[in-house]
């Protein structure tokens, strides 16, 4: 966790500003005057050997002249002179850094060197690094304002973390302007060290932060990246606005689905796994942020509108539809409710016009019966100032009608000067307000899609074994079988064994070399056929006519071998014409053409698109992206999000498809690409869908060697369901006791295991008296990143029901080479042997994410805590700095 070795960054107690200067154009002289003029808390100690007095204070030549302890040192001399101070650091107990020099790693050989030698100096020393070439950091509660800024930023909820200093003092101006505050700013310059994945994690802890703001411009470690994202976002809302594109965006467009994704698209489908908003421009950005820090939580995207105006309730909806919004449907016992109070010229519907002569009284009527239906998941409240129109008490009746009500209400009353008054009242109420339908309806966009994407969030793929497992050794042996003949695509026979390692149907196909092959294939699969050229050198057979379909007699077959390898000699002298594949022919009279694809992003890793498919697909451009590992929800939400999803159901004379078949399809693929790290780029076009279910009519893999030294899953941005730790085991009873990874559904269990445990058990445990977990604690404990933590539990069957009855879990810390671990079982259940089970699984699965060693703390007055540790090869040692704990810690 990243929070306690990041306190000495965010919360020092002692600065030393190296290049403190009198020269009032050096940044050394602008951080330190900041410093003072900000009124930090701590004592500001200048650093320059070339100075006596820095503005009025003394200036050191050197760190350990300095009398008491520093936090963090801010460094603002020349890039050669930095890895000297960080040793200078290390030396003397500074465990934080900021580097504002510019003149590393810009493409010179120089700069390199000194990159080189500034994370070898701060690794050696154990100094966390913010920066280089960075704006800085301003923490407004302890008047830390630790850049070199004109701008101060005001203390309030909103952490900012940047890639652009010149962005920050942007944002931290225009939300001056708007008295708007903030607990953090922190602008990460090249981020050699500490990156968004390490202030993330601090951020999603710290008290001060209600949400985080980010600005990106690229991404170096995506999985740190998500990580860290994905931690913060379960705990708070997160808001990002992302500039430019990946200059590894710009890939040639070998495959259809490679010629479909754009690296934004990428980036968009990374964030919706997050659980995050993003947003297009500062205003969106500040607006979203308030929005989510401080209205109820909306339960789905259906709007209810109330107007005494039926053109702004049109322009509304038409906002609303453009953002994907629902409008409500209004239940008959709301519509009865709003007849007994409206007149009889309403709307009748939604939006629900209210009339030019709405009173008060009649804005709280119909308030009150749209918050009071339960297919309503949030309202906005508009009004226009007309002659009979009294905008002050609209609002007051409005407010008054909202009462207590959890669902998120948002104002929109139009003009200026006449509704001043009421939208004052608004604000000072915590009610939105805004000035137009086209801001509202995209205020509710923001809450209605961070619902959305806070679902993706909550969903952990778990392996498909009720399904079948796939034959993954046998697909590791083709695929290397491949590259160790030096090919990177792989051959029609070899795509058709992997898709059928995964239990992906194709048609069944038999290799033909020459025209009595072909005849005796057709034959054998029984027509109508197809036949396809086979070429190492043709990526996609249909561009040069390589292709035959519905070959229906015997005498056809040897005319149609002959002409197709000629046209497609014409077409591509220079190939290499091995045959032809022939294939049995797709006869259904129902099927829709779909498009299944991957591609290697050159930051997130492997991606999955799915959409219409067909020669025609880089025209049709319908195609959605969703990060693997993947699941149902997943598969459908990524279905559902393309134009062709229309035509998937009953449609004309079609019946609807098997949307179970194509469901299962998604899942197979984002588990090949899982467990095949080999793969570069896969399409599936077309894949044909029908009410039979789905069947792959043509595919093409091409693969390449990873990178050596991975372990399993290190290509991923989103670490899969870790299936390899579910396992099952028999006490000396007869219980068996099922031992597998926790997911976020297990949050119930989990509490309820926590309530059953008792008073000892529970102070043991938390170290302090603790009756049950808060909301935020069983998110920390159920809701995990994979990659970085483990929880296992320890489940049996009792009656219908699944029982929790002991857990163990770690928690790497940053380096990855030690983690924090701890265990509890219940009470009925101790001295069972269940406890060395998981502490033994746990060590295992530590090992192979290369920890090498566990560590955690015991109270010194559980005995039988200690005792089990020592058991287990566990070494202990009294705490330094608290008598009351031990320390025991074992090598793995």
């Amino acid at each position: 966790m990243a929070g306690p070795y990041l306190d000495t960054l965010f919360r020092p107690r002692a600065v030393a500003v190296f290049g403190a200067s009198e020269r009032p154009d050096s940044v050394g002289f602008r951080i330190f005057g900041n410093l003072l003029e900000g009124g930090f808390r701590g004592p500001v100690h200048p650093v320059n050997p070339k100075h006596e007095q820095v503005l009025g204070q003394r200036c050191y030549k050197s760190l350990s002249e300095i009398d008491g302890a520093v936090d963090l040192a801010l460094i603002a001399t020349p890039a050669p002179t930095v890895p000297a101070i960080l040793r200078e650091c290390g030396e003397q107990s500074v465990r934080a850094a900021i580097v504002f020099s510019a003149g590393f790693g810009d493409g010179d050989s120089q700069g390199r060197r000194l990159s080189q030698a500034l994370l070898a100096e701060a690794g050696n020393q154990g100094v966390r690094l913010l920066g280089p070439n960075c704006l800085g950091l301003m923490r407004p509660s302890l008047n830390l304002n630790a850049t070199f800024s004109n701008n101060v930023a005001l203390p309030g909820g909103l952490a900012l973390v940047s890639q652009s200093g010149a962005l920050c003092t942007a944002i931290v101006d225009w939300a001056s302007a708007h008295r708007i505050g903030f607990s953090v700013v922190a602008s990460i310059g090249s981020a050699y060290d500490l990156d968004f994945g390490d202030i993330l994690d601090y951020l999603a802890l710290d008290q001060e932060t209600r949400s985080i703001l980010l600005y990106v411009e690229g991404i170096r470690d995506a999985r740190r990246f998500m990580s860290g994202l994905r931690t913060a976002a379960r705990l708070k809302p997160v808001i990002v606005i992302k500039a430019g594109r990946y200059a590894e965006g710009s890939r040639a467009a070998v495959s259809h689905t490679g010629a479909l994704v754009g690296a934004d698209d990428v980036f968009d489908a990374a964030l919706k796994r997050a659980g995050v908003v993003r947003a297009k421009t500062i205003e969106q950005l500040f607006a979203a942020a308030q929005l989510l820090a401080g209205a109820h939580p909306v339960q789905g995207e259906r709007l209810a509108i109330v107007t005494n105006a039926g053109g702004p309730g049109v322009m509304a909806t038409d906002a609303a539809v453009e953002r994907r919004l629902r409008l409500a449907e209004l239940s008959q016992s709301t519509l009865q409710r709003l007849d007994q109070a409206l007149p009889a010229f309403w709307s009748h519907g939604n939006p629900i016009d209210i009339l030019g002569d709405a009173t008060p009284e009649r804005y709280a009527s119909a308030v009150e019966a749209c918050l009071g239906d339960p297919g309503v998941d949030g309202l906005l409240v508009m009004l226009t100032p007309q002659a009979m129109t009294d905008p002050t008490g609209a609002a007051k009746r409005t407010l008054e009608a909202i009462g207590d009500s959890k669902k998120p209400v948002l104002a929109c009353w139009l003009g200026e000067t006449q509704v001043r008054e009421g939208r004052a009242l608004f604000t000072e109420h915590g009610i939105p307000s805004f000035p137009n339908p086209e801001s509202a309806t995209e205020a509710f966009g923001f809450l209605a899609e961070h619902h959305r994407n806070q679902q993706m969030l909550l969903q952990v793929p778990g392996p498909l074994a009720e399904l079948g497992p796939p034959d993954i050794a046998g697909a590791h042996l083709i695929v290397e079988g491949a590259l160790g003949d030096k090919r990177s695509l792989l051959s029609p026979l070899e795509t058709r064994a992997i898709l059928g390692a995964f239990r992906i149907p194709m048609l069944p196909a038999l290799p033909a070399h020459s025209p009595n092959e072909a005849l005796a294939a057709a034959e054998c699969l029984g027509f109508p056929v197809a036949l396809k050229v086979l070429s190492p050198d043709i990526t996609h057979k249909s561009d040069v006519d390589g292709v035959v379909l519905n070959v229906t007699h015997a005498e056809s077959v040897r005319q149609a071998y002959n002409d197709l390898l000629a046209r497609v000699g014409r077409r591509k002298p220079d190939a290499r014409i091995e045959g032809v594949s022939v294939e049995k022919m797709y006869t259904g009279r129902h099927g829709r053409e779909l498009l299944v694809g991957v591609i290697d992003d050159p930051v997130f890793g492997p991606v999955i698109g799915f959409g219409a498919g067909g020669t025609a697909v880089e025209i049709s451009r319908d195609r959605a992206i969703g990060l693997p590992p993947i699941n149902a929800h997943i598969a459908r939400t990524l279905i559902g999000q393309t134009r062709v999803s229309a035509a998937l159901g009953a449609f004309r004379n079609l019946p609807p498809i098997r949307m179970e078949s194509l469901v299962q399809t998604l899942q197979r693929v984002s588990e090949m690409v899982c467990e095949l790290p080999q793969i570069r780029e896969m399409d599936i076009n077309p894949l044909m869908a029908d009410d039979t279910g789905v069947y792959a009519l043509d595919a093409r893999i091409v693969v390449r060697h990873p990178p050596p030294g991975r372990r399993r899953y290190d290509h991923m941005a989103i670490h899969p369901y870790p299936a390899q730790w579910v396992g099952r085991f028999q006490l000396n009873d007869g219980t068996a006791v099922t031992l597998r990874p926790i997911r976020p559904e297990d949050a119930a269990m989990e509490q309820e295991f926590v309530r059953g445990l008792s008073e000892e058990a529970k102070y043991f445990r938390f170290m302090q008296s603790v009756q049950e977990l808060s909301p935020d604690m069983l998110v920390r404990l159920t809701q995990l990143d994979y990659h970085r933590e483990l929880a296992l539990i320890a489940t049996v069957e009792t009656g219908e029901r699944e029982t929790e009855v002991a857990v163990a879990r770690f928690f790497s810390n940053p380096g990855g080479k030690t983690a924090e671990f701890a265990i509890v079982v219940a009470d009925a259940w101790q001295r069972r042997g269940i406890g060395a089970r998981l502490m033994t699984t746990l060590a295992d699965a530590a090992r192979e994410k290369g920890i090498q060693k566990l560590q955690g703390e015991v109270l010194a007055g559980n005995g039988k805590m200690l005792h089990f540790m020592e058991a287990l090869g566990f070494s202990a040692a009294p705490a330094a700095e608290d008598a009351s704990i031990v320390q025991v810690f074992r090598n793995l």
